[in-house]
């Protein structure tokens, strides 16, 4: 009579101990493994799309802009007279990307100078 007591908790008791595992596996999932992955394939985006004229910080903190590009490496101006060569897994972060070189510097600074004029309005208004 007690073994059949216990045959009828063992049955219960592998449902008992195989849920925790398979519920802490699904955490370990969602909070750490999937974030990981997304991570990884924006980085790996980020650096297929890397062009000539792109700023760009390595995982050293130098800031650069790209001028030569090959299938592993880089080639970053540093200064006028300063280049470096690194392995395209070193860039960290595009810093800028000039994707609409026509913009003109001008076009720029009156759009700045509108911003700043309606701030002062708002200001003014207080």
């Amino acid at each position: 009579m007690f073994e059949l007591a216990e045959g009828a908790t063992a049955g219960g008791g592998f449902l008992g101990s195989v849920l925790p595992l398979v519920l802490m596996f699904a955490i370990f999932y969602f909070l750490l493994i999937r974030p990981q992955q997304k991570k990884q394939k924006q980085r790996n985006s980020m650096l297929s799309e890397l062009k000539k004229g792109d700023k760009v910080v390595t995982i050293g903190g130098i800031h650069g802009t790209i001028v030569e590009l090959k299938e592993d490496t880089a080639i970053l101006k540093i200064s006028e007279a300063t280049r470096i060569t690194i392995e395209r897994g070193a860039i960290n972060q595009v810093a800028s990307s000039n994707p609409n070189p026509s913009v003109s510097k001008k076009e720029t600074k009156d759009s700045k100078e509108t911003t700043s004029e309606n701030t002062t309005e708002t200001d003014n208004d207080k």
